[in-house]
């Protein structure tokens, strides 16, 4: 048997294996189209209520609100009604497009031999050519009504992501810029709160997480970590004539530099100091910073250096700060000019 013939016979086969079209309801009666296109519109339509739904109930639910229900038992209110109305508005979307293609797109399969990944122009215009055949065919543009309340749909659907954004809280406003650090604030070690000294820090050492001194009684106040977060610092000690450049003149004391222990990049402590070159390096993605350098960033995706604090002693020998941190700490955002 030639190749030829038995090509032909195996599309034969395969023509008798093909399962005759058969036309739907919607195909042959414009009543059962028209019910079926009512029928996809009320789902957009409701999927548009379920939205609005999901507005009122998280303004007009108390988040104290409750609700007994059986073998589940007592749950939030308002977290039963927003699940609720975000859920509704999605799947009435989904089974509105779905009971659409089922019932007015066309059903017909098209069989597409694989052809190879690089398409002549002849083949991309055809792809053109069945796509707008395929969006005519859909009947998007002719059915005014699926068109209009699913796009009034979609547009409805983000809102009830946007209204979330309010549990986000206040905005920061200036909280991002100003940390415990003042004129004054006198420098202790972390977790023991203990006083430093300049001559508690030798000449090469460091000190890896040190706060002010009045941030205990903030937190025991608070009850928060916020401020810790922001208020961190590292201290290092050079010779003088090892300093290249400062932030602030006369930042340091006596060789001892003060710098944020935040970050610039992502938001990570850091403490990895290398005594020989003066770099300290962040552990999460690399960011390496000269400290003898102002600061600067070296190596490594964080965008600008870490803000240096002003140090000098009080009355009794401490280390305190001569002022408050110059510019932001922390990881950039997008309001800091």
């Amino acid at each position: 048997m030639s190749q030829d013939t038995s090509g032909e016979l195996e599309k034969a086969q395969e023509r008798e294996h093909e399962l005759e079209h058969v036309l739907r309801r919607t195909d042959t009666n414009p009543r059962a189209a028209q019910r079926a296109e009512r029928q996809v519109a009320i789902m957009f339509g409701l999927s548009m209520l379920a939205s609005i739904g999901f507005v009122a109930a998280y303004v007009g639910i108390s988040k104290t609100a409750s609700i007994n229900i059986p073998i589940i038992g007592s749950i939030g209110l308002l977290n039963l009604a927003l699940g609720l109305a975000s859920g509704l508005g999605l799947f009435l979307i989904g089974a509105g497009a779905i009971h659409w293609a089922r019932q007015l797109m066309s059903d017909e399969e098209i069989i597409d031999e694989r052809k190879s990944f690089a398409a002549d122009d002849q083949t991309r215009a055809q792809v053109v050519e069945d796509f707008q055949q395929g969006a005519e065919e859909s009947g998007f543009m002719k059915r005014p009504l699926i068109r209009r309340t699913l796009l009034a749909a979609m547009a409805l659907m983000p809102i009830p992501a946007i209204v979330l954004l309010r549990d986000l809280g206040p905005l920061p406003e200036t909280k991002s810029r100003n940390t415990l650090w003042r004129s004054g604030s006198r420098i202790v070690q972390d977790i023991s709160y203990k006083p430093i000294r300049p001559e508690d820090i030798p000449l090469g050492g460091l000190v890896a997480s040190a706060l002010p001194a009045d941030l205990k009684a903030i937190e025991e106040e608070q009850g928060t970590l916020n401020e810790r977060a922001k208020a961190s610092i590292i201290l290092v000690r050079m010779a003088p004539d090892e300093i290249r450049s400062q932030q602030i003149q006369d930042g340091d004391y006596q060789g001892i530099l003060a710098f944020s222990k935040i970050c610039t990049h992502l938001g990570c402590p850091i403490a990895l100091y290398q005594q020989r070159t003066k770099h300290l390096l962040c552990p999460c993605h690399q960011s390496t910073f000269d400290l003898a350098d102002s600061g600067n960033v070296i190596f490594g995706p964080a965008a600008r250096r870490l803000p240096q604090l002003a140090i000098t002693v009080d009355g009794q020998g401490y280390l305190v700060a001569k002022e408050g941190f110059q510019e932001p700490v922390g990881p950039s955002f997008w309001e800091r000019g």
